[in-house]
């Protein structure tokens, strides 16, 4: 009996139960509404963090003779795959979204996202320097966690752990005492992460409601003056799938190509995220390889994009609530959660009284520059139109050189 016991909690508790038990709790929380507000996708994220902090406490247990495993280096690893999978899947539709206007829309808006990409990214930087200079108890590799963890940014995240990685090797090599920069970013990520995640989701919601936007005029507004006429390829075009998937893969193996692609000097990438957008854009844009169509109807590009958030939610939310207590302190939460706001609302100030942007615009480019994948999400939602995408699109770019650069100098230098 204890046996058989034993055989039904570990299929219950099997991985793929686990992925889609986060995703169905999720939604019926984000579905729950206070005044108007609600977390929407988001709630997948915290239903994901809940279960992190859960299992980093009960790792594994026993039932009779069989050891019933929740985390381990493998399980680890399958979150990951899910994160990175959702991950491309969602930058690629919104590139294949925005690429048939992005590239015909350029202005002098163009420009302010450009400029809003880097602006956003270096008050976080700065904030974060600070932070590590003034507070002997916070070290630049747990400043640039919490960065990057702020800015819910997974390649800067990455460029932190590489430095980080290096740092710790070249210690070890000279002898010195085992260093624990690599430990430090992680932590510091997992900390912020949760706030730098549902504090941007909250700030695209209730933003509007403070301010007394009229969504429906915006939107309407917003759609009038971004009327853009989109040619009709030349040719008899052929139609691979009825679905348009050959064009969607198309994408993701292009972008992961171009992500692939590193600048020697300061050994900077796009990455899968990056290349993926820049796949969808290309894509997007000429609307065929060949003779092949590659236009994709905007429903299935719906269904892709939010998939691949929920995927890209629960992959990156479970390791991150894992992380989250892991060396957490309350200053360094608070920290943490500076480092989401101040450059948030220094940017939307930027975006509003000197680029004199749209509210719509205004928030697109503000999901782009603090490369809130989620956020983007809820803004489609609380707009109505996923024509916000093309600020995001148009931002993210420059955001993502930024945090990786500012990870590794902040690391480096301070």
């Amino acid at each position: 009996m204890t046996a058989y016991l034993a055989g039904v909690v570990a299929s219950a508790l099997s991985f793929i139960f686990i992925v889609f038990a986060i995703g169905t709790i999720g939604y019926l929380l984000g579905a729950i509404k206070i005044k108007g507000i609600e977390l929407g996708t988001a709630g997948v994220l915290l239903v994901a963090l809940i279960w992190g902090v859960i299992i980093n406490f009960i790792p594994s247990f026993q039932i009779g003779e069989k050891t019933i495993t929740l985390w381990s280096d493998k399980i680890k690893g399958n979150f990951g795959i899910v994160s990175n999978i959702g991950t491309a899947l969602f930058v690629t539709a919104v590139g294949l979204i925005a690429g048939p206007k992005f590239f015909r829309s350029f202005n002098r808006s163009t420009l302010a996202y450009i400029v809003l990409g880097f602006v956003v990214i270096i008050i976080g930087g700065v904030t974060a320097a600070l932070f590590a200079f003034f507070d002997p108890n916070c070290s630049s590799s747990m400043a640039v966690g919490l960065l990057t963890g702020g800015l819910t940014s997974t390649p800067g995240f990455s460029a932190g752990k590489e430095v980080a990685v290096a740092l710790d090797e070249a210690a070890k090599a000279a002898g010195n005492m085992a260093s624990s920069l690599e430990a430090d970013v992680t932590a510091g990520y997992g900390i912020a992460y949760t706030f730098g995640v549902l504090g941007v989701v909250l700030f695209v919601q209730i933003l509007p409601k403070i301010l007394k936007v009229n969504m429906a005029e915006e939107v309407a507004h917003f759609q009038a003056a971004n009327q853009i006429k989109i040619p009709e390829p030349k040719g008899k075009l052929v139609e691979i799938d009825p679905f348009g998937f050959f064009a969607f893969f198309l994408a993701v193996a292009l972008g992961c190509l171009v992500g692939a692609i590193k600048i020697p000097v300061i050994n900077f990438s796009l990455g899968n995220s990056g290349g993926c957008l820049i796949g969808g854009l290309i894509v997007g844009h000429f609307a065929h390889f060949g003779n092949i169509d590659c236009r994709m109807k905007k429903e299935t590009l719906n269904f892709m994009r939010e998939l691949g958030l929920v995927l890209f939610l629960i992959g990156a939310g479970v390791p991150g609530g894992v992380n989250f207590i892991t060396k957490f302190r309350w200053t360094y939460f608070i920290y943490g959660a500076v480092m989401t706001t101040v450059p948030m609302i220094v940017g939307f100030i930027l975006a509003r009284y000197v680029f004199k942007l749209s509210i719509l615009n205004n928030l697109g480019s503000i999901t782009g520059g603090m490369t809130s994948t989620p956020a983007l999400g809820t803004l489609i939602a609380t707009a109505g139109t996923d024509e916000v995408s093309a600020a995001y699109a148009a931002t993210y770019p420059f955001a993502l050189v930024s945090i990786v650069l500012a990870a590794k100098i902040i690391i480096m230098l301070i």
